[in-house]
């Protein structure tokens, strides 16, 4: 099969998030499998050419008109470190060389229509002619209509099926109803198609409304965001799709995360000789500047400090976390409310917490291999990649369960079996402090138990949640889209 993998972001070239890891990974074992594919990116100014070996492709010079201005376009090719597949970037120096990767700039669905409009344009310029296009999040959401309604007629694009990626359907790209016009479409053909109809535009409603398949990544985030809870204003155009609705679980990229040969981490360890882990603690907690105690647990938290991620919550509850005996190391940033939070917690536990607000790649691998607990409270989680990586370095996840968390975490007080505990973390339902604070003393009096808490890690280092299994249900779903003759 021949696969057009579209993103905003793509690890290791541009990243803010988990779609980025996504993005980076999953091409690369789909390619493994057999398939012919190829990633399409946008080309930020930000991106290292030098680094990876960017070649300028000299005859692409595509005009792509948006919002009424005709806009040059050149394209550049890389591989994907780590494998041959041939990554794509769409170079428009006007919307893409500002640094971010997402601004709040007053063109912000400019950047992303011409980087819809390109990614069709390129394809038809190349002596390549796609099966499926994987579109991932809102910044893609408009490849699906140009395909059905711009390029229904083309050869090349004639039997290509669309497949939407949801990766968290709180973030949707509206935007007034003068970017229709910008765009090029009309309103009426996309509220047509909306069984709410609105005179906002968002392109992830697009995405939707015109995709052949439509996926997320957990079974159990497939079926809350058909609810008003989770559904964020699309559980209607969702339930209406339901036989068309899928959810396949991220994988994570054992070559990345792995304590046996990770190269962020000063010492290494397995299941089978997890001493490592200690000392990755000891060397953790003087880099911070924080005494080390065996008895006293190192509690990790890196994420964005947005509200879905629980940090309301967490606010709540915690003067109480903070008489806990328990130690603590908080990697991330988000709202200006929960950065200050955690600036202020160092400040008056020096002896408890200690934070770093931005992003360390290095320092989020040296949290998950030396923190004993991760803290993963989220209102809602469509999949989350840090209770994987935690499971995979003996590091217990807590999560609320939700979404992909409920699927990948088994609580260890509710999995037993005649051959002893099964559980890898412990979770609660309500989204409450109460329920949080239960659930994090549970852990910590556990956490003395050293046999047991061992065979809690044992428990979860032994899981796959490896792309190569998560590979073979895309598979699935490409080969299941192509079969259908409608």
């Amino acid at each position: 099969m021949r696969i057009a993998f579209v993103a905003s972001e793509v690890f290791p070239f541009a990243k803010t998030g988990g779609l980025a890891d996504v993005a980076g990974a999953l091409p690369k074992v789909l390619a493994k499998l057999g398939c012919d594919i190829k990633i399409f990116v946008p080309k930020y100014n930000s991106i290292n050419e030098t680094k990876f070996h960017f070649n300028f492709v000299e005859s692409t010079n595509i005009p792509i008109r948006v919002a009424g201005t005709i806009r040059n376009t050149f394209l550049h090719k890389a591989t994907l470190p780590g494998s041959d597949v041939e990554v794509n970037f769409i170079d428009c120096p006007y919307y893409f060389s500002r640094g971010l990767i997402y601004t709040n700039d007053a063109d912000e669905d400019e950047r992303f229509i011409l980087f819809n409009k390109a990614v069709i344009e390129i394809i038809q310029r190349l002596d390549w002619s796609p099966d499926i296009i994987h579109c991932n999040d809102w910044q893609t959401g408009l490849i699906p209509f140009y395909i059905k309604n711009n390029y229904n007629r083309e050869n090349k694009l004639k039997k290509t099926k669309i497949v939407f990626t949801i990766h968290n359907i709180g973030y949707q790209g509206v935007f007034p109803a003068g970017s229709f016009y910008k765009a090029e479409i009309d309103a009426e053909s996309i509220n047509n198609a909306d069984p709410k109809p609105s005179d906002r535009f968002s392109f992830l409603k697009t995405g939707l409304l015109f995709s052949d398949t439509i996926n997320t990544v957990s079974k159990t985030y497939a079926r809350e965001i058909m609810t008003s809870e989770y559904g964020a204003g699309m559980e209607t155009i969702l339930k209406q799709k339901k036989g068309r609705l899928h959810g396949i679980l991220n994988g994570i990229d054992y070559s990345v995360w792995n304590p046996l040969t990770d190269e962020n981490i000063p010492f290494h360890f397995n299941i089978k000789n997890i001493e490592g882990k200690k000392r990755n603690k000891k060397y953790l907690l003087e880099k911070l500047n924080l005494r080390y105690d065996d008895t006293v647990p190192l509690i990790g938290i890196v994420s964005r400090m947005v509200k879905q991620k629980g940090f309301d919550v967490f606010a709540e509850a915690v003067n109480d976390l903070m008489e806990m005996d328990a130690q603590w190391i908080v990697l991330g940033n988000g709202e200006d409310q929960y950065e200050d939070l955690f600036r202020s917690l160092s400040h008056s536990h020096p002896d408890k917490v200690a934070n770093y607000i931005g992003y360390n790649n290095e320092l989020a691998h040296l949290i998950e291999a030396g923190a004993d607990i991760f803290l993963m409270p989220s209102h809602y989680e469509p999949c989350g990649l840090n209770q994987l990586y935690s499971l995979r370095y003996g590091t217990v996840p807590i999560v609320r369960k939700t979404g992909g968390l409920a699927d990948t975490v088994k609580d260890w007080s509710k999995n037993k079996s005649s051959n002893g505990e099964s559980g890898t973390g412990f979770s609660f339902e309500s989204y409450s402090a109460r329920a949080l604070l239960a659930t994090v003393k549970r852990a910590m009096d556990v956490f003395q138990n050293k046999n047991v808490w061992q065979k809690i890690q044992g428990n979860g280092m032994l899981q796959d949640f490896s792309w190569e299994r998560s590979g073979k249900d895309y598979i699935k779903l490409y080969q299941s889209i192509l079969n259908k003759k409608t």
